[in-house]
């Protein structure tokens, strides 16, 4: 079993910049792929980024790429999200997720989820 806790949402205004954070645990950090992904109030969830297991692989949604940034520090079994440039249609809420590694990292289904941070980006 894996455990997910984001933090770091919050109200931002457009052009803004955010940092979210996952902390993980339950299980050795390295051996799970994490991706982030976004539900806006009325749509589908949406995939947002994802990194592999030792950090070597990245992959984004083509509307995010440019300006989201997806890391982790294995150390920390913490992953991040950098967001700029932020804009009213990325409200949200954002949520992480973990697979394990030796599923494809641009695979969309993931076994463990967070309970997400709301992100705002209004003026």
């Amino acid at each position: 079993q894996v455990r997910l806790v984001e933090s770091g949402g919050g109200l931002v205004q457009p052009g803004g910049s955010l940092r979210l954070s996952c902390v993980a645990s339950g299980r050795t950090f390295s051996y799970y792929h994490m991706g982030w992904f976004r539900q806006a109030p009325g749509k589908e969830r949406e995939f947002v980024a994802a990194i592999s297991g030792i950090g070597r692989t990245t992959n984004y949604a083509d509307s995010m790429k440019g300006r989201f940034t997806i890391s982790r520090d294995n150390t920390k079994n913490t992953v991040y999200l950098q967001m700029n440039s932020l804009k009213p249609d990325d409200t949200a809420v954002y949520s992480c997720a973990a697979k394990p590694d030796y599923l494809p990292v641009t695979s969309r289904e993931y076994d463990y989820w967070g309970q997400g941070t709301q992100v705002t980006v209004s003026s």
